[in-house]
């Protein structure tokens, strides 16, 4: 899955501890979730001020699988 990659890509360029990422895919008919793991320290750096990070990622996932006509949703789990 190219979604799952690029996410992948995209956090651990964020992260101090990129070998700490876990992404477990949940597919549905009409969606996909993403739950993100990452260390506890890092977890800020994925989130950012105020959600910015994170809704930032969310937008980017949603246009790359725009023409599918499916939605992504994105859990940090921390």
């Amino acid at each position: 899955m190219k979604e799952k990659e690029f996410l992948l890509y995209i956090i651990k360029a964020l992260v101090d501890e990129p070998d700490e990422v876990e992404i477990n895919v949940v597919e549905g008919e009409k969606s996909t979730i993403f739950e993100l793991k990452v260390a506890p320290s890092d977890t800020g750096k994925v989130i950012g001020k105020n959600g910015r990070i994170a809704k930032a990622i969310r937008t980017i996932l949603n246009a790359a699988i725009a023409k599918s006509g499916k939605r992504i949703t994105l859990d940090i789990l921390g």
